[in-house]
């Protein structure tokens, strides 16, 4: 292992070097960052665990985690409590991931999957399975990735102009959010009360109510589409270089642009499909990690704890800040996000980029 001082940025980077020849380098700053975000996740996590009418300190959850503590405290954290939050981890670092790829090869800040209507057609998938099939809920999983995936190749078809071009992919996306939005509360008319208000619950986003059979398929879509995302890691930082600059450094424009916009919509449908379209995770997420990071690229392992980290951390927030009210943790990110988003548009503006 050594270490490189980098005189023209002053950022320090470590080279892993294997005995098979391959080499690694990792951006001090950057591992120390992501590493803190990953403990704050999950510190985050245990805090969320100890939450509730039955408050638990951080040593009764991380004893109930391991089979310590009472059997009470036990059926509490492993069987009410825990399913919750590791739904919240999870689709906290699928947006978080996800959003990272969308920036990334649209080369602009706001191309994020809910600005961009990924999120919404996924609610539209969904809540047909919920208002005409009445399905349970595997079946509306299904029909949120079905959704989300219509959309992204209607987006990817309207956009395309000879390459994918940063602001014609965020401009195509928003128009695609505004008719996908209206045909959401077209479908809401045509449910019944009871289906309207179990639709417009779930559309909030919200982790109440969770449990396992909500945690396994959205883990094992992680589990896949994850490490796939990550082995791009290479060709995803070279696209930011512009497709030119990237094609001659003999990535595959095409093939890697594909493939993990592909695989960020299908995590971006499971994530919805799980815990509904919570807003703003997969546009702040990012742009916060690459904030603490300073490192170039997508930084999506920094990014996926980031989103794991906020979405956990408003959860929290919203059951113990709000008194009686607990709030869902969508009101929380999309006050919260909206703000953020504000505050994007007004920096690219005085940047010139809008």
């Amino acid at each position: 292992m050594t270490t490189t001082p980098d005189a023209r940025r002053t950022r320090r980077t470590t080279t892993l070097r294997t005995p098979g020849g391959l080499s690694l380098r990792l951006g001090v700053r950057a591992v120390a960052a992501g590493a803190a975000l990953l403990v704050l996740a999950l510190a985050a996590a245990v805090a969320l665990i100890g939450t509730g009418d039955f408050p638990l300190t951080p040593g009764e959850v991380l004893r109930a985690l391991t089979g310590g503590g009472e059997a009470g405290q036990r059926f509490i954290v492993r069987e009410l409590r825990l399913p919750r939050v590791l739904v919240g981890l999870l689709v906290g670092a699928a947006f978080g991931i996800a959003g990272a790829v969308f920036q990334t090869v649209s080369r602009n800040p706001l191309g994020s999957p809910d600005v961009l209507g990924f999120g919404q057609g996924a609610s539209v998938g969904a809540l047909f399975v919920i208002v005409y099939l009445h399905g349970g809920t595997f079946a509306v999983a299904a029909g949120a990735v079905v959704g989300g995936l219509g959309t992204g190749l209607a987006i990817f078809l309207l956009a395309w102009q000879r390459g994918i071009h940063g602001y014609r992919f965020v401009l195509v996306g928003i128009g695609a959010a505004a008719m996908l939005y209206a045909l959401v509360l077209y479908l809401l008319t045509k449910a019944d009360i009871v289906e309207a208000t179990g639709a417009t619950t779930w559309m909030t986003g919200s982790l109440s109510g969770r449990d396992w059979s909500q945690v396994w398929p959205l883990a094992a879509v992680c589990a896949v589409l994850v490490p796939l995302i990550l082995a791009y890691g290479r060709p995803l930082r070279m696209l930011e270089m512009g497709d030119d600059a990237a094609s001659a450094l003999g990535v595959r424009t095409g093939r890697v642009r594909a493939v993990a916009l592909l695989a960020a919509v299908v995590l971006v449908a499971a994530a919805t499909a799980a815990a509904g379209p919570i807003a703003f995770v997969a546009l702040t997420a990012p742009q916060l990690a690459r904030r603490l990071t300073r490192a170039p690229g997508a930084n999506l392992l920094p990014s996926a704890a980031m989103g794991a980290a906020l979405l956990v951390g408003a959860d929290w927030a919203g059951q113990r800040l709000f008194g009686a009210d607990q709030l869902p943790v969508g009101v929380l990110t999309g006050a919260l996000g909206g703000g953020y988003l504000i505050w994007l548009l007004a920096t690219e503006r005085r940047a010139g980029r809008i």
